[in-house]
């Protein structure tokens, strides 16, 4: 048995960058940020930023696209994936990112917001909301992985 899963909760770098497939899939690229506060080894603390690429594809991606923005906090569960591909100086390159499952938006409309719970709703400030990708599967057969205990 392997488990291949991701969950993050941090905050947008940049707006989402989005594409489309020649066959018409919305693609959204996403940057997001998490922070750590480690010890400094002199007593203190240092805060560690780490930077992760998010894929997302279909209706994901064009929820990203219409309401994310640079400095929205969000909450992604998702699987890594590392491709490779060779840059036009023919040097093998590799990258791993996070293929988005799910994501929740936490927080208001605004830079981030003060948390904020409840569904989603086209009218209202609060933007929490899970929006399941476009799998055509569970992630577990015969539920999702909420009825997980852990």
């Amino acid at each position: 048995m392997s488990v291949n899963k991701v969950i993050l909760l941090g905050r947008l770098g940049r707006d989402p960058e989005v594409r489309y497939t020649q066959g018409g899939t919305t693609v959204a690229n996403l940057r997001l940020a998490t922070n750590e506060r480690r010890p400094d080894g002199n007593g203190g603390w240092k805060d560690a930023t780490e930077w992760h690429t998010v894929v997302m594809f279909g209706k994901q991606a064009d929820l990203a696209k219409q309401y994310l923005t640079k400095g929205r906090e969000l909450f992604i569960e998702g699987s890594l994936r590392t491709r490779e591909w060779q840059d036009q100086q023919g040097q093998k390159r590799t990258s791993t990112e996070i293929v988005c499952r799910d994501m929740r938006f936490v927080g208001g409309r605004g830079q981030g917001g003060d948390g904020g719970g409840g569904g989603y709703s086209r009218g209202s400030d609060d933007m929490s909301a899970t929006v399941p990708a476009d799998t055509g599967m569970d992630a577990f057969p015969g539920g999702n992985d909420d009825d997980i205990p852990f």
